[in-house]
């Protein structure tokens, strides 16, 4: 039996690290199905006002691209490039913690389903209504998830999540802890295949 209770996912559906650690997360968190998984939103980019300037994007699809032969994972970088794209990660986190607080039954498959939606199929995920259609794919109903996204409750919880990502320490995305109690132990702070993942929390154990 494991000393841990759980484990806390630190992440950003717009984070392409985390994107792409997505299939290693989901095989460790199989493996150690004892230990719940609660899945934090970090914050990459909130709040974000200006559109992307030129170099940036081209900063971005060279992570993507770093992204992509490390993971496998596809990208199409349509919706980047749209002219006056505002990469502001709120809304997308939003989401996150409104599937979460609802009480979705698998959490860590709509994010999933964000990233996808972003990342492969280039939907704008700061939308709130794309979001809302994700979540009713993925088996929510639209109007009240719509409804609990857009409220001042759901804001506030998005901001405690970044608040207490900030405080714990977490400033890269992704990053997977095992928690007892208050105490939170590092298993891998950024992008990891499986084996590193298992090697981090063995270390721990």
């Amino acid at each position: 039996m494991s000393r841990f209770e759980k484990l806390y996912y630190f992440a950003d559906p717009m984070c392409s690290w985390c994107y792409g650690f997505g299939p290693a997360l989901a095989e460790f968190a199989a493996r150690h199905a004892d230990l719940p998984l609660s899945v934090v939103m970090g914050g990459l980019r909130p709040y974000t006002k200006d559109p992307a300037a030129d170099k940036q994007k081209a900063d971005i699809r060279g992570h993507w691209r770093h992204v992509e032969e490390a993971s496998g994972l596809p990208f199409n970088d349509a919706r980047l490039m749209k002219p006056g794209f505002i990469y502001d990660t709120e809304p997308a986190c939003r989401a996150v913690v409104t599937a979460r607080e609802t009480g979705h039954a698998d959490v860590l498959g709509f994010m999933k389903a964000v990233q996808a939606a972003f990342y492969r199929d280039a939907r704008d995920v700061t939308d709130a209504e794309v979001l809302a259609d994700i979540a009713a794919e993925k088996g929510m109903d639209r109007a009240a998830f719509l409804a609990a996204f857009r409220s001042e409750e759901m804001g506030d919880a998005v901001r405690g999540d970044f608040a207490w990502t900030q405080s714990v320490g977490i400033r890269g995305f992704p990053a997977l802890c095992a928690a007892r109690g208050k105490e939170l132990h590092p298993i891998v702070n950024g992008y990891a295949p499986i084996d590193a993942v298992e090697q981090g929390f063995a270390r721990l154990v």
